[in-house]
């Protein structure tokens, strides 16, 4: 009788996980450092899974070397069918599908948010691109505000805080609306484009040309606008940190001055922001750090219970 395959282990998963962030973030495998350890755990394997989602997407190698891909709807439906086996309990034989398995297993997340940002990877497939600055919002959400929601219940946050979630959504937004504004030439390249079609008719930019020598004063305003949004979803986010625990919020406050510090970079850069590709350095990251355990210590008063400003609706509310 054949002895049925040995599959990794919980460890191995986990170690795999870590593998993955140090290769396709720095910020983020920085940050996620300052968690207790079963929230670190937690936080790789979710991020392994929406790594390797955002990979088969785009044809790329955790994160790098974006391409062009001519075979989507088969890619999104790979991923679709591997990520709900692994809701459902069973063993993929993939370690980032297996990390979600075990990651939303342990923590009770909802199935709704994995699907949810299966379906911004939908967006991209179809060659979707935002009209309006509501439109772009949808986009962030799926890719990126829902993930803040399942961080959030990683750590430990109940899926029925419908406040601190919001406060989470608004954390992937802004880091979301940072990453567009930085990488408008790189998306250009592979033939996307994320920022509104009307902000483009507002600032008199032909479609598709954007990037070009004579649009570039005028794009830098545009891109000035996306740092300012993600400021503001950065500013409400940070109003939920008093709901984690110390380490909890000691990391994401950190994460939010590194990632903020990116947006703010490509607005002080004008139109030089795509000359070279904005990052934060290692010591700017020790800095930020170090200021985050200040602010997370203070957090209560810094960041006192106030109204949602931001006129944005999460899906599912």
């Amino acid at each position: 009788m054949s002895e049925a395959p040995a599959f990794p282990s919980r460890d191995a998963i986990v170690a795999t996980a870590q593998e993955s962030i140090a290769r396709g973030s720095k910020s983020f495998a920085a940050a996620s450092k300052l968690f207790d350890r079963r929230t670190r755990e937690r936080a790789w394997l979710l991020y392994a899974w929406c790594r390797a989602c955002d990979d088969i997407a785009d044809g790329q190698d955790h994160g790098h070397t974006m391409s062009v891909v001519d075979d989507a709807p088969e890619r999104l439906a790979r991923m679709t069918a591997m990520t709900e086996a692994a809701l459902t309990g069973a063993l993929i034989g993939d370690p980032a599908f297996d990390a979600l398995r075990i990651v939303a297993a342990e923590t009770g997340m909802p199935h709704a948010f994995a699907r949810d940002l299966i379906a911004g990877f939908a967006l991209d497939a179809g060659d979707w691109r935002p009209r309006s600055e509501a439109d772009l919002y949808k986009y962030c959400y799926h890719v990126a505000g829902v993930v803040g929601c399942m961080m959030a219940v990683a750590m430990g946050v109940s899926p029925d805080d419908a406040e601190t979630l919001d406060r989470a959504c608004d954390l992937g937004m802004a880091f979301q609306l940072s990453n567009i504004a930085r990488d408008i030439e790189e998306d250009d390249r592979v033939g996307r484009a994320y920022v509104p079609e009307e902000w483009f008719v507002e600032m008199d930019i032909p479609p598709g040309q954007h990037m070009k020598p004579p649009f570039r004063a005028r794009l830098a305003v545009l891109a000035r606008r996306l740092a300012e949004r993600s400021a503001e979803f950065e500013a409400s986010a940070r109003v939920g940190t008093p709901k984690l625990p110390f380490r909890s919020a000691w990391a994401v406050l950190a994460a939010a001055d590194i990632y903020g510090a990116i947006g703010r970079a490509v607005a002080e850069r004008g139109e030089h922001a795509w000359d070279h590709r904005v990052t934060t350095s290692k010591l700017d990251k020790i800095r930020f750090i170090a200021r985050a355990f200040v602010a997370a210590g203070r957090r209560q008063a810094l960041y006192p219970p106030t109204p949602r400003e931001i006129e944005w609706v999460r899906p599912g509310r």
